[in-house]
């Protein structure tokens, strides 16, 4: 870790982000955000490495985001949680005393949770078969970890590809999937107070909610309490798949999850056009009150921001304060910022995850 990196300088890097978002957001009323720090280390639960092999042994390496054919090789990564820390360390070791299942090994995919599970995924240039399964079930067993085994068009799970993330929230434990390769929040403390966010949010709000782009259902298992009835929607299979599963888990019934994109949802709902996948769910029957959204980086569409200015109440989490604001600034001549949170979820870099209730005006 650079010195710019310190845990000492997180403060100072955390203060300019703030600020900005202020300054970007200032034309629109803004109420005095809430701010929401990361550890300054040991925040990240997944990391992706290359492998760097050489006739004495083999390293860690990124590739340098300021030259990006620079490799770094480095003994670990203080960024990264401390199980996969202390994984590092262990699995090199694992991997200099195996030259099986260090044969044309080039990556290396690192999955830990607050609950204590870890997963290792080995990325190769080969064909695995039943000596690399015998040697990575040692591997396995060694390291107390699922492994992985990956090649082109090859995927070997010895046991299962899921670890099972568990942490407690406003006093309630929340169970939640995490599929290997499907996208999970990757700064975990950080994700938890998004959800407290979100939660104290909407503690108020009553009636039937609408989702969109729920992924595993990360915030739907948190705020499906705070709401009569829920509509998800998401179109990634698997994260449906998670979803459905992390809805039992945590013994949740109000919750419908439709297999819908943002604008069929928007066209659902405009009665444009029928769809199948909604064939079994009585649209006409919820009153909804709420839109929660927690978009990709490019944020709402226009089809899905016509939708959202319908809306009593949009609660809006976002990965890109521009996108954030450009839709803010689309919608506030219906609806202004009732509340409003920045969440460090990267340190010491330019991005910044931020939250927004706005409310109808009257």
């Amino acid at each position: 870790m650079s010195q710019s990196h310190s845990p000492e300088s997180y403060a100072a890097q955390l203060a300019p982000k703030v600020e900005q978002f202020r300054r970007d957001f200032a034309p629109f009323e803004l109420p005095e955000p809430g701010v929401f720090e990361s550890a300054p280390q040991h925040y990240r639960m997944r990391a992706e490495f290359r492998i760097w092999q050489q006739a004495e042994g083999l390293d860690y390496a990124m590739f340098d985001p300021q030259d990006p054919k620079r490799l770094i090789l480095m003994e670990t990564f203080p960024t990264a949680s401390e199980a996969i820390c202390a994984a590092m360390l262990r699995l090199k070791q694992s991997l200099m005393g195996s030259a099986l299942l260090r044969e044309r090994l080039f990556q290396v995919n690192f999955l830990s949770t607050l609950s204590g599970e870890l997963m290792i995924t080995l990325i190769y240039h080969r064909r695995l078969d039943e000596a690399w399964e015998a040697a990575a079930r040692e591997l396995a067993a060694a390291m107390q970890a699922q492994v992985i085994g990956r090649s082109r068009k090859q995927k070997l799970v010895l046991d299962r590809d899921w670890l099972l993330e568990g942490f407690e929230l406003d006093g309630r434990p929340l169970r939640y999937q995490q599929i290997e390769g499907s996208f999970s929040q990757p700064n975990a403390g950080v994700n938890r107070q998004m959800l407290g966010w979100a939660r104290q949010q909407a503690a108020t709000l009553g009636g039937d909610l609408l989702e969109l782009y729920c992924g595993n259902g990360n915030f739907t298992v948190a705020l499906a309490p705070l709401f009569e009835r829920v509509l998800a929607t998401e179109v990634s299979k698997s994260s449906v798949r998670a979803a459905d599963y992390n809805l039992e888990a945590n013994g949740i019934s109000n919750v419908v999850i439709a297999r819908l994109s943002s604008d069929e949802m928007s066209d659902a709902l405009a009665r444009v056009r029928p769809f199948r996948r909604l064939a079994a769910i009585d649209l006409d029957s919820y009153r909804f009150s709420t839109l929660f959204v927690d978009p990709p980086r490019c944020g709402l569409d226009d089809t899905t921001l016509k939708m959202a200015a319908g809306f009593r109440h949009v609660l809006y989490i976002s990965c890109n304060p521009q996108t954030l604001r450009d839709n803010v600034a689309a919608l506030h001549a219906t609806h202004r910022i009732d509340a409003a949170a920045v969440f460090d979820q990267f340190p010491f870099t330019h991005h910044l995850e931020c939250g927004v209730l706005l409310t109808r005006r009257d």
